[in-house]
């Protein structure tokens, strides 16, 4: 699949984020039943929200298929947070 220069460097990050942020921690937070609100936080710092929304209502104005890219960068890390993140 042929993405741009913009989506590469935006999988790029979240990939960096989620090996940090959510990889060590993920099986933990599943055993305890935890929500990492401070793992959301830090996505939600990244741009990971709102990134269909079109930039007059405040979000990113991106394609859906930057969407996707985030989303499964974030389930490679997390699969729980990355269900949460798509609700």
């Amino acid at each position: 699949m042929l993405l741009t220069q913009d989506q590469e460097m935006i999988r790029d990050a979240v990939r960096d984020f989620a090996r940090e942020q959510l990889w060590p921690h993920a099986a933990r937070w599943d055993k305890e039943h935890t929500f990492p609100r401070e793992a959301h936080e830090g996505l939600a710092a990244l741009g990971a929200y709102g990134i269909c929304v079109p930039e007059e209502h405040g979000g990113a104005g991106l394609d859906y298929l930057t969407l996707a890219l985030v989303l499964e960068e974030i389930a490679a890390g997390d699969g729980g947070t990355s269900t949460a993140r798509s609700a």
